[in-house]
């Protein structure tokens, strides 16, 4: 099964599939935090008194700043590792909200701008398809008024 990134309406408009969004986004996020794991255990497993000694650890601590939970049972202690752990916060922050916005969107469904713009689009067609007729109509009787008013 292959998910389209995309699709490309009748005005041409692309229509993005959520549920690609949805992949993307937890893909970027995952991979960030086995990334900056990496770092995190490389500045807090040697410091003194640090509690963030293995991978496992690193990644626990930077998936809980990710989602602003953060339980507080391991943290770090260094200058390197405070960083890290800000950073994946701020990047958290946007993933997760956008996750869960993709979620909301995907099982909730709220309305859908694009079905209502889509409506509107081809109304305001519609409008002036029939704004051009009446035009010409109009053009046709003001030329027989002018014909008749010369007589």
């Amino acid at each position: 099964m292959k998910i389209k990134s995309h699709s490309v309406d009748s005005y041409g408009i692309k229509n993005y599939n959520t549920g690609f969004l949805l992949i993307i986004a937890l893909l970027v996020l995952y991979i960030t935090i086995a990334i900056l794991s990496f770092g995190l255990v490389h500045y807090e497993a040697g410091a003194l008194n640090s509690n963030i000694t293995t991978y496992k650890d690193a990644f626990w601590t930077l998936q809980m700043s990710a989602s602003t939970i953060g339980f507080g049972d391991f943290y770090p202690i260094t200058l390197e590792g405070r960083l890290i752990v800000a950073a994946m916060f701020y990047l958290g922050v946007g993933l997760v909200g956008f996750i869960g916005a993709q979620f909301i969107d995907r099982f909730v469904g709220f309305s859908d701008t694009n079905v209502k713009n889509r409506e509107l689009r081809q109304q305001n067609k519609e409008i002036i398809a029939q704004n051009e007729l009446l035009d010409q109509k109009l053009e046709n009787l003001l030329e027989k008024v002018e014909l008749l008013s010369k007589r």
